[in-house]
């Protein structure tokens, strides 16, 4: 386990093997079945997910009981509602594993002890975050000046591997419209 984690956090840090071998202490590994909850609305979310393999998502239900996927992740990509982690308060989100899924998992306080340990975690965590952030300040940008059909195109072009493992549901909640109107933009393709 923690292979992906480990290439990961070197890629993106000058971090040695040893160091990577004492920064994955503070992890422990999960693995959750194909359509299992891993945090529910109300609860407080404990754990930050990096995916080492699999598929999670991370949605809302609105008042009306229609989901609404807001983010999701796949290999090497992290996932946890960030106001419930670090403010220790009931999350508004579930976070669902998409597919059967192995997941390295770190807690609020254990992510607090490996910053003061290991500094260069600290570097990690910022580009992960800034990659996190650019990606949402472009799925803002597109739900504000594309239409519904360019939305998907512009989604499909980028994210060729999402379309591909995606239930044509979750694909349609994320992108904000329904299964019916996704399958009439890809019946005209």
């Amino acid at each position: 386990m923690f292979t992906a984690l480990i290439k990961n956090i070197q890629d993106l840090t000058a971090c040695t093997n040893q160091e990577t071998g004492q920064i994955i202490e503070f992890f422990s590994s999960i693995h959750f079945k194909k359509k299992q909850i891993v945090l529910e609305e109300g609860q407080v979310c404990k754990q930050h997910y990096f995916v080492e393999n699999g598929l999670l998502r991370m949605y809302y239900i609105n008042e009306k009981g229609v989901e609404h996927t807001t983010q999701f992740a796949l290999e090497n990509w992290w996932i946890t509602d960030h106001m419930s982690f670090q403010k220790r308060l009931p999350s508004g989100f579930y976070i669902q594993a998409v597919e059967s899924s192995s997941v390295s998992a770190i807690s609020f306080d254990d992510q607090e002890h490996l910053l003061a340990k290991h500094p260069a975690m600290e570097k990690y965590f910022r580009i992960v975050y800034q990659r996190a952030y650019a990606a949402n300040q472009f799925r803002i940008k597109y739900i504000y000046d594309l239409s519904k059909e360019e939305m998907y195109d512009t989604f499909a072009s980028k994210n060729p591997e999402f379309v591909q493992r995606i239930p044509q549901y979750l694909l349609a909640s994320f992108l904000g419209f329904t299964p019916e109107y996704l399958s009439k933009i890809r019946r005209k393709r």
